[in-house]
């Protein structure tokens, strides 16, 4: 059997091991430290360079967005929506805090939050404590923000992005992650960069990320004593794994680059097949960090071939893909909530494949998808 092919695998640029040895040497093995406060200036200053923003380095993506959440003072009754197209991490945290969660459907443009649910679901719920919105940038593709900025604006409600997987991706020239009042990243391991494990929040008030920190480290008094007023958490990033988080900021732009080479090199691949689209950078206002390059396969044009077809003869061969991701409607543990739209996402979910996209990715790795697709196609 040959070697696998993973979807997206962790990609070391080199020097990460020079911060993680710095941690050791210095006896830094802690929720705190060096590698924690530079790695937070690191994030701070890549998406801008007035350093406007701040940031708190955490465990994981689903731990920022559930700050946000408590921090908006989020609780039993309010209600909370986001798109349905995504990952449990975007939904759990409000399911934690016992808010009621609303889906919005996708627009085709983006596969992102589609603005025209997103304004008909606040008109059905005028009247309704809906606190926050989540829109996400799914793959690394930008959702319509202007759009969707203008409409909670205009309702008072704030935006907290899922920026899980957008780092390096813009909108009209501004990051991904700049544009709600809270935005979370994730540097799970397979993310564009990783901390093995690891997400951060983001936001221009200081006073937020100041707070989180606090919530975060178990939500500690100021005492020589431990004294707690509050419930916290255990969410503070250590200083070891941030140290890998230094390392992987170095080569972020390259690793960006790389991914949107994978994405080119498929396109080529695909050129000729019928009945195979992309996600797709709706205009030039849009680009993508193509995190994972994602195709839609419609049978009724391929003959047949199905996006399933597809995945499993991949994975007889040792090469992973992923079908989209299932709707939350569509999901045991949301059964019976509440879904706005016309059902887009259901059909993206049904034809949509993401292939192996790690910027990692050799020569010989590509023949080999090649090979396997080319032979589906042919027979």
């Amino acid at each position: 059997m040959k070697n696998k092919i993973w979807l997206s695998t962790p990609h070391l640029g080199g020097t990460e091991i020079d911060y993680v040895n710095d941690a050791f040497e210095n006896n830094w093995i802690a929720p705190l430290g060096p590698n924690v406060n530079e790695f937070e200036k690191d994030i701070s200053a890549f998406l801008s360079e007035k350093t406007d923003f701040h940031t708190a380095a955490l465990i994981s993506g689903t731990a920022a967005l559930h700050l946000a959440l408590r921090i908006l003072n989020i609780q039993n009754g309010d209600i909370v929506m986001t798109q349905s197209f995504t990952f449990c991490g975007t939904t759990n945290p409000i399911s934690y805090l016992g808010a009621e969660i609303v889906f919005i459907d996708s627009e085709i443009a983006t596969w992102n939050m589609c603005p025209a649910a997103l304004e008909h679901a606040l008109k059905l719920y005028k009247n309704k404590p809906v606190k926050a919105i989540i829109p996400v940038h799914l793959y690394g593709m930008p959702a319509n923000m202007n759009e969707i900025k203008s409409i909670a604006d205009s309702y008072g409600i704030p935006i907290i992005e899922d920026a899980a997987e957008a780092l390096g991706s813009t909108y009209k020239g501004q990051p991904c992650g700049t544009f709600g009042l809270f935005s979370a990243f994730s540097f799970n391991g397979n993310k564009i960069i990783t901390t093995s494990g690891g997400g951060a929040l983001v936001s221009k008030d200081k006073s937020h990320i100041n707070y989180a920190r606090y919530l975060s480290t178990q939500a500690r008094d100021e005492a020589p004593h431990y004294q707690h007023s509050q419930i916290g958490y255990n969410y503070r990033m250590s200083n070891v794994v941030a140290g890998i988080g230094r390392g992987q900021m170095e080569v972020l732009n390259l690793r960006v680059n790389q991914r949107r080479n994978n994405n080119l090199r498929y396109r080529k691949f695909f050129e000729n097949s019928e009945g195979v689209s992309f996600q797709n950078e709706p205009n030039s206002d849009y680009f993508s960090n193509y995190w994972l390059t994602a195709i839609l396969v419609d049978p009724k044009v391929t003959g047949g071939i199905t996006r399933e077809t597809i995945r499993t003869t991949l994975d007889k061969n040792n090469i992973e893909s992923r079908p989209l991701w299932k709707p939350m409607h569509l999901q045991p543990v949301y059964k019976g909530s509440k879904f706005i739209g016309s059902g887009n996402c259901e059909k993206l979910f049904d034809n949509g494949l993401c292939l192996p996209s790690g910027s990692n990715l050799s020569d010989n790795d590509f023949l080999r998808i090649f090979e396997v697709v080319k032979e589906i196609f042919k027979n």
